[in-house]
């Protein structure tokens, strides 16, 4: 674009906590699409690495690792310096989103955040179990804060790419699939509305379906963990149980798959890590594919969101989980950590914007079940396009970046709404804000189904009444 819309104005102080790959990233687009006081931004991060970016723009840095001990002491000043309204753009790790976000309501700050993240030491406490580490855990927790202070301040939760963008994308591609259908529909106006709407479509689940085909000019080394996004936070969730949206189509649990005892009930657990677990899944670029079934917060809060209840009990929910495929080079990296029994490499890398050769972020979701069998619907960014969008990041990091952007606009024009969930947040306009940045955002049908190619010389136990049961997509 050559110019590009100033979409409102900060008249408080910005708080980012985090200067990692999405950290930087998201500054230019800030700088863009904001009018604010530089001199009242500061960026908190335990590490000076790239501090050199902010020293040349005029923005403050602090070099502070945030623990539940000294937060409040630390931010409570930066956040209500001056006149206006204080904005919180969390971006880190290891630093309670619940803490962070109770705090900024209690001065009266926006809060935003890209994931439920916990104190640092949480997802290798061997100590707690299975179901207590899992991203349901986390989001009740953010579920119970929202029930302790209704209302005030807003502070919306986990909005990236996903979770965040791709919620937006559900609510688009279902839309879609009734025009595409000849079904005459208004816009849901509420959640009850989004659900009958996904169960009228017979849509039985969604895969967050993704595949990164950005390729590094040097190939990986040996004991060092590559990827196009944070590594930590990639290991964290990598390790933690795989999790998905359990929806009333499936006939049966699977063999090592748990119900959580409270709570909404709309997830599962599997008693093993997440980025150890394999499904199948289809994207536009490359066709089927094996996708790893990471756990993520979208794949609770999507199948909460659709959840139809009539007289207190479910009658529709569709399964929803992560598929996905990370670049090459994380792929050897996870086999590499998981072979040394889940030990972390002794050296780790994110791939920069000038280490990409070529490829593409493919990121969308795919909708299954319905009469024309599937629908897949996102974003096709180019690590070239992204060169030529902004500086500091790759196309990984864009759309997730660009995202931060959208729910910020829509905080600074909805300052009351409370604690909410990207899903709740209106797609349309957050889409308009982002989609500049999203390359080709297109939604194409498959006749692929889990079952495609399966009659091969080996038996196998799966369900071939029902092509979309969770343990025809599972890989065993």
């Amino acid at each position: 674009m050559s110019e590009w819309p100033v979409h409102a104005t900060i008249d408080g102080p910005i708080v980012m906590i985090g200067f990692g790959s999405i950290g930087r990233g998201t500054l230019p687009l800030i700088e863009r699409h904001f009018d604010f006081d530089r001199s009242r931004m500061v960026v908190i991060d335990p590490v000076d690495k790239h501090r050199g970016l902010l020293d040349a723009r005029g923005i403050r840095f602090m070099q502070a690792e945030l623990t539940a001990e000294n937060y409040r002491a630390l931010l409570e000043p930066l956040l209500t310096a001056g006149s206006g309204r204080g904005f919180c753009v969390n971006l880190s790790v290891d630093v309670s989103s619940v803490a962070i976000m109770e705090l900024c309501r209690e001065l009266g700050c926006l809060y935003i955040d890209t994931v439920v993240e916990p104190w640092k030491g949480f997802y290798m406490d061997a100590a707690l179990g299975p179901a207590a580490r899992t991203n349901y855990a986390l989001r009740e927790s953010v579920l119970a804060a929202r029930r302790r202070a209704p209302g005030g301040t807003t502070a919306i939760s986990t909005c990236g790419a996903n979770p965040g963008m791709v919620s937006w994308f559900v609510k688009q591609a279902l839309l879609n699939v009734a025009d595409d259908l000849g079904r005459s529909v208004a816009v849901p106006e509420s959640r009850e509305g989004w659900a009958r709407l996904a169960r009228d479509l017979g849509v039985k689940g969604i895969h967050i379906a993704e595949r990164d085909t950005q390729r590094a000019r040097e190939p990986k080394p040996q004991d060092v963990f590559v990827n196009t996004w944070s590594v930590e936070g990639f290991v964290a969730e990598g390790l933690q149980p795989a999790e998905l949206g359990w929806g009333t189509h499936e006939k049966q649990l699977p063999p090592d798959g748990h119900r959580h005892e409270s709570g909404c009930g709309a997830a599962i657990y599997l008693m093993r890590p997440g980025a150890d677990t394999r499904v199948r899944s289809w994207v536009p670029e490359v066709g089927p594919q094996f996708g790893f079934l990471v756990t993520h917060n979208e794949s609770i809060s999507i199948a909460d969101y659709l959840t139809l209840r009539e007289g207190g009990e479910v009658v529709y929910r569709p399964t929803c989980h992560y598929a996905y495929h990370p670049a090459n080079d994380a792929v050897l990296s996870l086999h590499e950590m998981f072979g040394a029994g889940g030990k972390m490499q002794s050296a780790w890398k994110i791939l920069d914007e000038h280490e990409i050769v070529d490829g593409k972020d493919e990121l969308g979701v795919l909708l299954y079940g319905h009469e024309k069998n599937a629908y897949w619907f996102g974003s096709q960014l180019t690590i070239e396009e992204t060169r030529e969008l902004a500086p500091y990041q790759n196309a990984t990091g864009m759309q997730v970046t660009s995202a931060v952007i959208a729910g910020m606009v829509w905080a600074l024009e909805n300052p009351e709404a409370g604690i909410v969930e990207a899903d709740e947040l209106d797609f349309r306009r957050c889409l308009e804000v982002q989609r500049p940045y999203l390359g080709p955002v297109i939604g194409t049908y498959t006749d692929w189904t889990p079952l495609e190619g399966r009659e091969t010389f080996f038996p196998e136990d799966i369900d071939r009444e029902d092509a979309w049961q969770f343990r025809n997509v599972i890989v065993r």
